[in-house]
């Protein structure tokens, strides 16, 4: 039986008020496709920004050996009728639900320059199977500050929440799809293999409006969804 975990990431108790709409529908999700939850809730790498954590799933995965592994943002809608990715996706294959184009976004280095496919990770969606966790490995080479320095928020970010902390993350699975070469994929490009129009808005995820913007979009979204009573759990 193929062995699936979903990660989210929730230090410092964040937004209950977003995770209060999204978790039931996370939840769901794990249960129809057979998926495990496990919540990262414990700071391990003090002094990085909260994001950062996310590359705990590198040593977690490790020890959990399951077969798949979905990451997903904390502040993620997730559609009751999404279908499992995990089904069409090939083991040797990372995905995130869409990329930037990552010369855009960053300062490049060797391994930007040697892959040649300027693949920028947006990371509030991913997945990798067990043969591909270096998608998590965290730096090993830079500091903090070096990092940084190599992050450019886009126009649409500046004057928002976003910062080049909020982007760490991103950055650091763009450089390691690099660094590894690591084959890569988007939902957004597979849908259409799957007879799905690429929009066909199986996830809702906004990152650079407030929390109660998000809040009061999602309960748009889900009235629009036309959600029965019984699986929205939210207040």
């Amino acid at each position: 039986m193929v062995s699936k975990v979903i990660y989210l990431l929730n230090v410092e108790n964040y937004a209950p008020e977003i995770t209060r709409i999204t978790y039931p529908f996370i939840r769901y999700y794990a249960q129809k496709i057979g998926a495990t939850v496990q919540i990262i809730d414990q700071r391990k790498f003090p002094g990085w920004p909260p994001v950062y954590e996310k590359l705990q799933i590198y040593e977690l995965a490790q020890a959990n050996k399951a077969d798949w592994h979905l990451y997903i943002d904390s502040d993620t809608l997730i559609h009751p009728e999404c279908v499992d990715f995990t089904d069409f996706l090939p083991r040797d294959t990372v995905a995130h639900n869409g990329a930037d184009m990552a010369a855009v976004r960053w300062t490049y280095d060797e391994f930007f320059r040697r892959d040649g496919r300027n693949i920028g990770s947006c990371n509030w969606m991913t997945i990798a199977s067990a043969w591909c966790l270096d998608l998590w490995r965290p730096l090993e080479d830079l500091t903090l500050d070096q990092a940084l320095m190599r992050i450019r928020p886009v126009l649409s970010e500046l004057n928002t929440i976003i910062t080049a902390e909020h982007l760490i993350d991103d950055y650091v699975l763009s450089r390691n799809i690099a660094r590894f070469g690591l084959k890569f994929t988007t939902l957004i490009d597979l849908l259409p293999s799957l007879g799905f129009a690429k929009d066909a808005g199986f996830f809702w995820h906004q990152y650079t409006i407030s929390v109660e913007e998000k809040v009061r979009e999602m309960r748009k979204v889900i009235d629009a969804w036309k959600v029965p009573a019984s699986l929205v759990l939210a207040d």
